[in-house]
């Protein structure tokens, strides 16, 4: 069964930092193929993409808000996903979700959240000010 598994979330304080993860399982997940994303929903808020790296880990994108603090990663031999968020505000409070695009090697990035088929949990980021 195809799984995505979010985890590095917690408390921490303004200026401080964490690292998300996200272990994809399943045997045709084929996680090297697909782009990934991390987005996160606030309370009252819509979700939105934060960060998208494509099957191509050189293509990048990042929400203005989040441009030079965070950064997004890939491990395809550990199947896994990475978000070093530095820097980090009280406005950065939100679930943080990870996604799967649902159609393989795409070219463009996309941060529709239609695109996305497999999600995540979610793990909780508070940032206190």
């Amino acid at each position: 069964q195809e799984e995505l598994v979010e985890s590095g979330g917690g408390l921490v304080q303004a200026g401080g930092s964490l690292k998300l993860s996200c272990a994809a399982s399943g045997r045709t997940f084929f996680f090297s193929r697909y782009g990934m994303a991390w987005f996160r929903q606030a309370p009252g808020k819509e979700r939105e993409a934060v960060a998208a790296i494509g099957w191509i880990p050189s293509n990048t994108y990042y929400t203005d808000s989040v441009k030079g603090r965070f950064t997004i990663s890939r491990d395809n031999a550990k199947n896994t996903l990475y978000l070093q968020m530095n820097s980090l505000k009280p406005e950065d409070t939100a679930v943080y979700y990870c996604a799967r695009d649902d159609r393989s090697t795409r070219v463009e990035l996309t941060t529709s959240r239609d695109d996305y088929y497999y999600w995540g949990q979610g793990t909780q980021v508070t940032v206190s000010s």
